[in-house]
Order: C-alpha cells, then structure tokens, then sequence
C-alpha cells in the first residue's frame, strides 16, 4: 500500500508496517519505549485559588487541585532489541534510497541498539550520534544526573541520502564576542549536541502524553532530512510531534501507536494542524 493522505493508525507497528510498498518514506523517526523497567506516568493538573485548597503557596495563599488528564505505559521487555529487531527491518525496507532513520533512546539502552542497527544497516551507514541535552528533573546525590537522550542517525544508502544543513533553523553562538557580527547575527548551523528544552509544563506544546518531545527537535529532523511533499514516518507516534511538525513543514506523514490514548491524543492535536487529512 502506498498512502494517498497523511494516516493516523490504531495497532501493532509490526503488523502494519508490512502492509506499507517499499521505499516510501524520506524520514522515519522512532522512539521506541527506553526499557526503563518501570510503568510511565504523566498527569495533567489544573490548579485554582480556593480557601480551603490542598496545597499551600505563596504568602500562605490556598490551592485546589484537579486531575484533568492521566495516561500511563509499561515500559519493560524481556528481550528488548528483539523486540525492536523486526521493526527496524521493517523501517529499513520502507525508507526510500536518500532517506535517513533517527532513532531516539537514553543512556540504559543506546549503546546496545547501535550495535545493532550497525548490524542491520551497516558500519558505513552510521551518519551521527546526536545528543539532546536539557536540564530539567530529578537531581540524584549518588551520581551525576542523567540530562541528555541519544538519538542515532543512520542512512539508506551512504552515497545518496540527503541532508539540507541550510534548511535548519540556526541557532545563537554560546560566545557570541568571538565571532564577527554579521556571524553573531546569523547564528550557526547546529553541531551533533543539541541543547533544547523539554516541552515546558506550562506550554502550548503540552499534551499530557508521559512521552512528549518538544516539536524544536524533530523540526530540526525533518528540515534536514526532508523536502517539502516527502514521506515521514513514526511508527511509535505517542502524542503525535512528528505529525505536527511535518504537516507543518509541508510534509506528509504516517503515524502509528498500539496505545489507544497516544492515537487520541495524536488525532486531537493533528485536528488543530492543516494537513490533508488523517485516518486510521
């Protein structure tokens, strides 16, 4: 099957992906479940000043609480990169021969998976390991705190991928006082250590979903990786971010979730985006 319109899909990757013609997708864009071992929360709270709240702020001031929204996953596999083998076998055979894969995961896992997508596509089409580094979160007192995913970067063919850096919104010199100003005006093309914070609590951004990222990093994706009217493709779409941002860059897209609230979520927020229609 090859997609006439953008499709939001309700199921298990494994079983869909299949269903999809070779050589489809410019970007595919995969962030799997890290392995975490735990079940992943996020709540949504609105909060009101009331008298006899249940929380304190502020000069004594009280605050009621309400739970708006609430969503969870388990997050542990037995045998993870068998759990992921299959899959990225599928995503490589659907990328077309200029297409590029990102491959998002954390510290626990990113060095296992990138021996095995050496294995599956080739020392030689490793492009990048790009790390995103934010600050935000629990600060433990017996190790250095985890700030910072791996997202790994690997090509169809070594020889035909492309990859626009022009096309990238640049960003400010950390020291700007040691470049010219025509430089510190333009800002610069951004290096393989992406600093960008997550999506803000408070933000227009915020879904809800327990595994959100922000749209800046996969805008950055897609404008490098991709041309206007191309395929993406995230096949483990959570809340939807690569949906937004491609339709917003003029690209086209097919997410799928086997989770039932990420495909609510991803269809309400896609609902809001002018794209040329979903289903699923």
């Amino acid at each position: 099957m090859r997609p006439s319109e953008n499709l939001v899909l309700l199921g298990d990757n494994l079983e869909l992906l299949p269903e999809l013609d070779d050589g489809i997708f410019q970007v595919a864009y995969l962030d799997p479940p890290f392995n975490t071992g735990r079940v992943q929360r996020r709540r949504t709270l609105a909060t009101v000043t009331a008298a006899d709240g249940d929380r304190i702020g502020f000069q004594g001031r009280r605050y009621a609480t309400s739970v708006l929204a609430e969503s969870s996953y388990a997050d542990e596999f037995d045998d993870y990169l068998g759990f992921l083998e299959p899959r990225l076998l599928e995503v490589r055979r659907l990328l077309c021969e200029s297409g590029t894969l990102y491959l998002h995961s954390d510290y626990r896992e990113a060095h296992y998976v990138k021996l095995l997508l050496d294995g599956l596509f080739g020392r030689d089409c490793f492009l990048n390991e790009i790390i995103w580094a934010y600050d935000y979160g629990a600060r433990p007192r017996r190790r250095w705190p985890a700030k910072h995913d791996t997202i790994l970067v690997y090509v169809k063919d070594p020889d035909r991928y492309w990859f626009d850096a022009e096309a990238v919104e640049r960003e400010p010199y950390m020291a700007p006082g040691l470049v010219t100003a025509e430089k510190a005006a333009r800002g610069k093309l951004p290096t393989d250590v992406w600093w960008h914070t997550i999506v803000s609590p408070t933000g227009k951004e915020k879904t809800g979903y327990p595994t959100q990222k922000p749209e800046g990093i996969l805008r950055r994706i897609v404008q490098a990786s991709s041309k206007p009217g191309d395929w993406c493709l995230d096949c483990f779409a959570g809340s939807g971010t690569l949906g937004a941002v491609a339709a917003a860059l003029g690209r086209r897209f097919v997410l799928i979730d086997s989770n039932p609230e990420a495909i609510a979520v991803a269809r309400r927020r896609l609902a809001a985006v002018s794209t040329s229609g979903s289903n699923g």
